[in-house]
């Protein structure tokens, strides 16, 4: 072997060369791959899982229960980290392969990092197929893990050793690019991971990946200018790509400057602390009615980090000014030219600073201030005061006196968790956002089953931060798994389960769209065979406790305070249940502010449906394409 070279497996060579990868932004520099979870099989425990034990001290491991879920707590991870740091998930082949297909597009969906690693049918077919192998009768070179490209923004199958070299820096280059990441997935056959190779030292020395700030084009920045001078009702819109750059300050800047009032998506909740007077809370299908008013009036839009879904547009109805125009600042070129905008291709901190200095002695009008506030205001005393009050003690709670108990309890240290149900557009309305990193609710996917194993991701990220997940029983079902690797290490999460019996948002949207809740409750199948019977008989709690939990059980609104606040206390992994009221007529949530297309039966006899029609119709009527 030549001095210059050393002689590793792949697998071994891939943990060492993932030891040493870095990322810097502003002075700051940390690991790049800051641990690795897996699940072994025969498809990765004799090449990855052999590399991880002989490279231990360099790497650390985290065991898994369910590859889905690795993924997420990854990507809760890289969203904690700022998305300067992730983790790598490796698994077998065949269904631990196909198992990360989902976080993996949740992942790519919110513009997250995370590396997959599955292994791999053998790349020297010496027997074929082998176990677990997917049989193509038409091509002999795909596997499984060609499920994986679609969701990737980066894929590469390395067939040989020597491939690796190109592929793992192709790699790093897409984890660390700002406005290209999302999961990046490099297949293994499990043959070539056991095989040895002389790899060249420099590959192995340390490599500090810059994540850059890209600033605004002087003559988009000039436009741009010109547009918010232009303006008399503008409005920003902040979304997850405040947070990524850690531009919150450079938003606060801007604001206080021009008095622009800022509504936010579920990404970019946060951007501003709740109890700034420019801070006009969520928009779009589950924003406040101050947000989205101002949305329905604009005059000039202004996207920072925001990819516009449909829940943000109101499905092409919110914005409703006539003469409306769009200014996006993203990093991405994709989505700062959506709604015909004009584009500020830039960094979101560095372009909100450009703005700043460029808008000097501009502001806003007084009384457009004295608008927002006002409504604001109204808001906060009418809607949210209003749905937090828990004025029995001994009544059973409902789910938003559930959030207004954590909202009294909680300070700016404390992370929220949330992704799918009822809860996120509870949240989105309500939730008073105290610090950028507070608000964690994945609504790029809305991926039941993110919460739990995202609140170990978070918790491994910020270990002194109190680390809140809270599911309803539909999502705690989907994936309760990582419990155990929350108990096998001793990572201090508070799991609120909220109990009631079904899936309650699509129940309520089946309602709306002429579905009659069908299929949506969980409970015994009544004599006429739909599922109206009692309650089933389910123990989320004791299931909670099988799995090593300590769970605490409460029935009433101050058993519930007393809980919230032992569970915050604890030094490891708690559970609270509560088993909540039905908000039907008691403290109902705050009805939709804007509409949500989700298309209605055409031609129906049942009453229902024709009804829901109607309804569905007259929103389709104001839909509007910005161009």
């Amino acid at each position: 072997m030549s001095s210059v070279r050393l002689r590793l497996t792949t697998a071994q060579a891939l943990v060492r060369f993932l030891s040493r990868q870095f990322t810097e932004r502003d002075g700051e520099r940390q690991r790049l791959i800051g641990a690795t979870w897996g699940i072994f099989g025969h498809g990765n425990v004799a090449g990855i899982g052999q590399a991880l034990v002989e490279y231990g001290d360099d790497m650390p491991f985290h065991q898994g229960r369910n590859e889905q879920a690795m993924v997420h707590a990854a990507v809760g991870y890289a969203r904690q980290s700022g998305r300067l740091s992730t983790h790598a998930v490796t698994t077998s082949i065949g269904p631990g392969a196909t198992n990360l297909v989902t976080g993996a597009a949740l992942a790519t969906v919110n513009h997250l990092p995370v590396l997959l690693l599955p292994g791999d049918t053998f790349a020297t077919r010496p027997a074929d197929p082998v176990l677990q192998q997917l049989e193509v009768p038409h091509a002999g070179d795909v596997s499984v893990n060609d499920c994986l490209r679609p969701v990737s923004k980066y894929f590469d199958r390395i067939a040989r050793p020597e491939a690796l070299i190109p592929a793992a820096l192709a790699a790093m280059r897409v984890l660390t690019d700002p406005a290209a990441t999302g999961a990046v997935t490099l297949a293994l056959p499990q043959d070539v991971q056991a095989e040895a190779y002389d790899w060249p030292r420099e590959f192995f020395e340390e490599r500090t990946w810059g994540v850059r700030r890209q600033a605004p084009d002087p003559r988009e920045l000039a436009a741009a200018a010109r547009a918010l001078r232009a303006a008399r009702r503008p409005l920003i819109v902040a979304g997850g790509g405040v947070h990524h750059s850690a531009a919150e300050e450079a938003l606060r800047d801007l604001v206080d400057a021009t008095g622009v009032p800022v509504a936010s998506t579920q990404a970019g909740k946060g951007s501003l602390r709740f109890d700034h007077p420019a801070d006009v809370g969520g928009i779009g299908h589950t924003g406040t009615a101050t947000a989205d008013e101002l949305a329905r009036t604009a005059d000039l839009v202004i996207g920072v980090g925001t990819r516009y879904s449909d829940f943000t547009t109101a499905s092409g109805t919110l914005f409703a000014e006539p003469d409306v125009r769009f200014l996006n600042l993203n990093i991405a070129a994709f989505d700062g030219h959506k709604m015909a905008a004009t584009p500020l291709i830039a960094d979101a901190r560095a372009g909100l600073e450009a703005l700043t200095g460029a808008l000097e002695g501009w502001r806003v009008p007084a009384a457009y201030v004295a608008e927002y506030t006002e409504r604001k205001e109204r808001w906060e005393r009418l809607v949210v005061d209003k749905a937090y009050a828990a004025e029995k003690p001994d009544a059973r709670p409902t789910q938003l006196q559930v959030l207004g108990l954590l909202d009294k309890l909680v300070t700016d240290e404390d992370v929220i968790i949330n992704a799918a149900g009822s809860l996120p557009g509870d949240l989105h309305k309500l939730w008073r956002a105290r610090s950028p990193r507070q608000y964690h609710v994945e609504y790029g996917y809305s991926c039941m089953g993110y919460e739990i194993p995202a609140s170990i991701g978070v918790a491994l990220a910020a270990p002194d931060r109190p680390v809140w997940a809270l599911v309803g029983d539909g999502t705690y079902l989907m994936m309760p798994t990582e419990i155990v690797t929350a108990v096998q290490e001793n990572i201090p999460v508070k799991v609120v389960i909220l109990q009631n019996h079904g899936y309650a948002s699509i129940g309520g949207l089946s309602e709306s769209v002429g579905g009659e809740r069908f299929g949506t409750a969980y409970r015994f199948r009544a004599p006429d065979g739909t599922y109206t019977g009692a309650p089933l008989p389910v123990d989320l709690a004791a299931n909670a406790a099988s799995l090593g939990m300590r769970v605490i059980r409460a029935e009433t609104v101050a058993d519930l305070r007393d809980a919230l606040a032992e569970a915050r206390a604890a030094d490891g992994p708690t559970c609270v249940y509560v088993e909540t009221e039905t908000p039907d007529t008691v403290s109902p949530p705050p009805p939709a502010q804007a509409w949500w297309d989700v298309p209605v039966a055409e031609t129906a006899d049942r009453q229902s449906a024709i009804e829901a029609r109607k309804e569905y119709d007259r929103h389709v009527s104001a839909r509007r394409r910005h161009l």
